[in-house]
């Protein structure tokens, strides 16, 4: 599936090329300040003019369709009326169906737990030489690979004890929100139609 779907008269955006959206929230609904309900969520989207809105979690992971542009301006605008209503400072990831298609496809690791098993979405491709920054002997047995535009992370002993997580914080120079591989997943399936 190529992530575009089809123009429906009277759709916003009508005559423009139509494409499913995921847009990853982070920090949200996790015990800090940031409380989103999803319902105000879903409403706050469709008052952008996005269409097919569905949410997944309490976790800030939505799926929609909108008029093709620049995941950049997307998140700055869904970052702005965030700000605007809620009054509150959130930062987006976005990602086409077909992008997160691609995450998916290009995990280079074998998933042995779904749970314990991440991605780290980031704004913009990780520095190549963080591996070299970060010594793995910091964080084993947990494991870290790069992508194009997201970390690969396994946690055997769970996200909530993760020794990864500062020290990708401290290092990391973008932004990032981390997903276990069973949201990914079925956020992907939302974002094609599943």
């Amino acid at each position: 599936m190529s992530g575009v779907a089809p123009m429906m008269p009277g759709q916003p955006g009508e005559g423009c090329a139509m494409t499913r959206y995921v847009a990853l929230l982070r920090g949200i609904n996790v015990g800090g300040p940031n409380k989103i309900a999803m319902a105000d969520l879903r409403e706050l989207l469709v008052g952008l003019g996005y269409a097919d809105v569905t949410t997944y979690l309490r976790t800030g992971n939505a799926v929609f369709t909108a008029p093709d542009r620049a995941g950049g301006e997307l998140a700055a605008e869904i970052e702005g009326r965030i700000t605007g209503e809620l009054g509150l400072t959130v930062v987006v990831m976005m990602r086409t169906a077909a992008e997160l298609r691609g995450v998916v496809d290009r995990n280079p690791v074998p998933v042995r737990d779904p749970a314990k098993f991440a991605v780290a979405f980031l704004s913009g491709a990780p520095d190549p030489g963080l591996p070299e920054v970060i010594d793995p002997r910091a964080y084993a047995p947990e494991e870290m690979h790069l992508g194009e535009r997201e970390l690969y992370l396994y946690f055997p002993h769970g996200l909530g004890r993760a020794k990864l997580n500062p020290l990708l914080a401290k290092h990391l120079k973008v932004d990032a929100t981390v997903r276990n591989w069973n949201t990914v997943t079925r956020v992907l399936d939302m974002a094609e139609g599943g």
